[in-house]
């Protein structure tokens, strides 16, 4: 009778130095290496797994196509309001309504949180007089009243409905989500000056961006792993990209490899998928004035 050593070519220093014994027909194995005992490897493990699939659920949730309804517009009748329905009001060009929605949509809120498009160039009179007196998009209806703005919208509801948490818990995590947070307008700002033909202020800005996402390396996003700040970018960087390069022949990854990641990364999510525009669409208006400065200001009360 002789034992066979079976090596673990991997090192985990949290854990004691010690080895484990099990016995197959009569040949008895011996497992050991700095780490793990079997109980210890199988925890591991399950936690690994578990760690990996709460990603997966949050980043590839909303997997089933949904079928979107036309935009209401000033001859629509109006939802039955505060009947119990939480409403999301967006508008599907809107940058700042997508935040809330790709929210709802990495939440896994789909059948929980119903959409309700408006038609901004034609929209609803009863939905000043009645829903949202800024009388501009997004704006939710829940628990019997109506709240608004994008950064308050997507972090209310990742902390206020079931789903995958999109907000770090780690200090230092939390303390970089809201200076990204506080820097979203000034981003927009210096990249709409591009249009102008200032390029200093956007690539002062898109650097920022550069560095930012080079913070955590344990993932491609700007926390390491997906969160909210990843979801308050997108739908604006979306927009930049392919109408500055139509433009003004700007790219605005070169030179920036963690920028071309992170984009790369992001197309990936199916939940942020659904709520994408079609790029040409995007580039139709753009030949024609500032497209984006318009996009932008539509979302707002007119």
């Amino acid at each position: 009778m002789y034992a066979r050593d079976l090596s673990i070519h991997f090192s985990f220093p949290f854990l004691p130095k010690n080895s484990a014994r099990f016995v197959k027909a009569n040949n008895p194995i011996k497992l050991h290496s700095r780490s793990l005992q079997f109980h210890q490897v199988a925890y591991f493990l399950r936690n690994l797994r578990a760690a990996s699939a709460s990603l997966s659920a949050s980043m590839a949730t909303g997997s089933w196509k949904e079928v979107l309804s036309p935009a209401l517009t000033s001859t629509s009748e109006p939802p039955p309001i505060f009947d119990g329905t939480t409403r999301l009001y967006i508008s599907y060009s809107c940058p700042y309504a997508q935040r809330v929605w790709i929210t709802r949509n990495c939440k896994g809120l789909q059948d929980k949180i119903k959409l309700v498009p408006i038609d901004l160039q034609n929209r609803p009179t009863w939905y000043k007089e009645k829903v949202y007196p800024p009388n501009k998009v997004p704006s939710m209806e829940h628990d019997n009243e109506v709240k608004g703005e994008s950064l308050d919208l997507v972090k209310y509801i990742d902390s206020n409905f079931d789903g995958p948490s999109l907000f770090p818990d780690d200090p230092a995590k939390k303390e970089l989500a809201e200076e990204l947070f506080a820097y979203t307008d000034s981003f927009n700002k210096a990249l709409v000056s591009l249009f102008k033909g200032d390029a200093n202020e956007a690539g002062t800005a898109l650097d920022f961006i550069e560095t930012s996402l080079s913070k955590y390396n344990d993932g491609p996003f700007f926390l390491g792993q997906f969160s909210l700040v990843d979801i308050v970018y997108a739908p604006f960087i979306e927009r930049f990209q392919p109408a500055l390069l139509d433009v003004r022949k700007y790219d605005i990854t070169e030179g920036r490899p963690n920028l071309a990641a992170w984009i790369e990364e992001m197309n990936k999510i199916e939940a942020y998928d659904q709520t994408r525009r079609d790029p040409k669409e995007m580039l139709k208006p753009a030949r024609n004035a500032f497209w984006l400065i318009s996009e932008v200001c539509c979302c707002h009360e007119v």
